[in-house]
């Protein structure tokens, strides 16, 4: 049986078990597709960095996450609680070294014709939600994903002065004609992942977002979910 169908199965059992009215189900289905990306990087000690008024802050058209880079200060950090090791991962993607307070990154999103990307998340079940993302492409690839759950946070909560969208659980991969699924007209790759929820936090603060990149690095697809 293939991987993605192994990993598939227990989270598709749990949505089709749930009741109607507990499903709370989120896509990138009529979604406006991104145009760029944009990543704030805030060292986890620099308190006065997330405070900031000053913060840069990109149109709608932008796909904006916020990751919170561990500090020198460990689990003393102020925002150590909100701290992902996968910030360090996504920087030494970018080449990039930690910051001493923060840092920005930006890539405009160039579609490639035939790309379809789609992402999801599903309801909250002991903790955890599943966050599916799947591409429909002319091409074989190979394509790098990124697959992140993110925490929305209000502009004047939690000490922010614009709107916030945390980075909490990332995963990235890569999908190439070896790990194809075959379909009439073109071919198709799904991921279908558990992602942990912070504890005691409030599910309906938390969607998914994603993006592709082709063999050169270039963004080529971008999606974000919106739950209904």
């Amino acid at each position: 049986m293939p991987a993605w169908i192994t990993r598939a199965l227990p989270l598709w059992c749990v949505l089709h078990t749930l009741p109607l009215g507990a499903q709370t189900l989120c896509s990138s289905t009529g979604v406006a597709a991104p145009q760029a990306l944009f990543e704030r990087f805030t060292r986890a000690d620099c308190l006065a960095c997330w405070q900031d008024t000053a913060t840069p802050a990109p149109g709608a058209s932008a796909l904006v996450l916020d990751w919170i880079v561990p500090g020198a200060l460990g689990d003393d950090a102020p925002m150590a609680a909100a701290a992902v090791p996968e910030a360090l991962d996504r920087l030494q993607t970018l080449r990039r070294p930690p910051p001493r307070e923060r840092d920005i990154h930006t890539a405009p999103v160039e579609p490639l014709a035939g790309l379809r990307l789609r992402v999801g998340r599903g309801p909250e079940v002991n903790g955890y939600v599943g966050a599916t993302l799947s591409l429909d492409a002319s091409a074989p690839g190979p394509w790098s994903y990124h697959l992140l759950l993110v925490q929305a946070v209000a502009q004047g909560t939690e000490g922010t002065p614009v709107p916030r969208y945390v980075v909490r659980n990332a995963i990235q991969g890569q999908w190439t004609a070896d790990n194809t699924l075959p379909t009439a007209r073109k071919l198709r790759w799904i991921e279908v992942r558990p992602m942990r929820l912070p504890e005691g936090a409030d599910p309906a603060l938390f969607h998914t977002v994603a993006w592709v990149e082709n063999g050169s690095g270039r963004v080529v697809a971008a999606a974000r979910s919106v739950c209904h």
